[in-house]
């Protein structure tokens, strides 16, 4: 079993809160063009292609045990469920809404991970995340009350999103990342790709062949797709979910970053409250772990249970 190692893990959850977003961007961009099933396919189908070199070349070995195999088939259906909402509610939302709207998932992670994972979570902890609830639900108001229902989908990607979590932190102990990454995309390419033809003419399920520049993006997608979730494997591989999740709320200025470079959006008033109260939340937990941490060594009962 690895061993915990708070430190490291928050570094490498920080690289997925950049990479994560950059690749959100990328698929909005393209989805302008492009239908939501044709980008997951896309985005899956570039990660098998980008690690299948590493993986023959540093003979990464793709054996699991039943139980894993189950669980990353779940994992990939998650992470496809996860992707397509995501990409569609880009269509409506600004970036940074979207985003922002999704961090309710720390909230339903830090319950999974306490009821499911025996992980500790402290009452300070559990009513941060509440704040940050408060603040996510300032941002989606705006966004509601003026696209209607697809400000909901960023809700449905954090619920996925948790579960999607849960499930790793459960495989990141007894399989390799890349190998995880590997399989996962494996999984999900069987899922999706037969149903493109299958589905043809269906809305959502439309194929266009991008030109030059559409398949740069969309390479450079999948490139920051796969490599966000390998830091985000290799992260929950040391450190708990509990400890994580606050981290991703750093997605959120990078979002707005990329949102005012790229599309020239900007939050309006009431959602960049809700987005600085939301950050103001995440910053706080992170701080009172780092407290936590120094104060005394972890108990027992902190250290999540080997996955069985």
């Amino acid at each position: 079993m690895t061993q915990d190692r708070p430190v490291l893990g928050i570094l490498l959850m920080l690289g997925f809160c950049i990479a994560a977003p950059m690749g959100d961007a990328l698929a909005k961009l393209l989805g302008e063009t492009m239908d939501v099933a044709q980008l997951v396919a896309i985005r899956m189908g570039l990660q098998v292609l980008l690690l299948a070199p590493i993986v023959v070349f540093a003979a990464i070995p793709l054996a699991m045990s039943r139980r894993d195999i189950g669980l990353s088939a779940v994992r990939a259906f998650l992470h496809i469920l996860g992707i397509g909402m995501m990409f569609l509610s880009l269509r409506y939302l600004p970036l940074a809404d979207a985003v922002a709207i999704a961090f309710v998932m720390p909230f339903i992670m830090l319950i999974l991970g306490h009821y499911v994972l025996g992980e500790e979570v402290g009452r300070r902890r559990i009513l941060a995340c509440c704040v940050g609830f408060i603040g996510t639900c300032l941002v989606m108001q705006p966004s509601f009350a003026e696209v209607g229902w697809p400000a909901l989908l960023p809700l449905g990607v954090a619920l996925d999103f948790a579960l999607f979590m849960l499930v790793t932190r459960q495989l990141a102990r007894s399989v390799d990342p890349i190998a995880l990454q590997m399989v996962s995309g494996l999984f999900a390419c069987l899922i999706v790709l037969p149903l493109l033809p299958l589905l043809a003419g269906v809305p959502g399920f439309g194929v266009i062949w991008p030109d030059t520049i559409g398949w740069g993006l969309a390479i450079l997608m999948g490139a920051l797709g796969t490599i966000a979730h390998l830091l985000m494997t290799w992260a929950l591989r040391f450190a708990p979910s509990a400890t994580l999740a606050p981290m991703q709320y750093l997605e959120i200025p990078m979002a707005a970053l990329l949102g005012w470079l790229i599309f020239k959006e900007f939050p309006n008033g009431l959602a960049f409250v809700g987005i600085c109260v939301t950050i103001a939340a995440g910053l706080y937990i992170i701080l009172r772990e780092r407290q936590v941490s120094r104060s005394a060594p972890a108990a027992p009962s902190e250290v999540p249970p080997p996955a069985v």
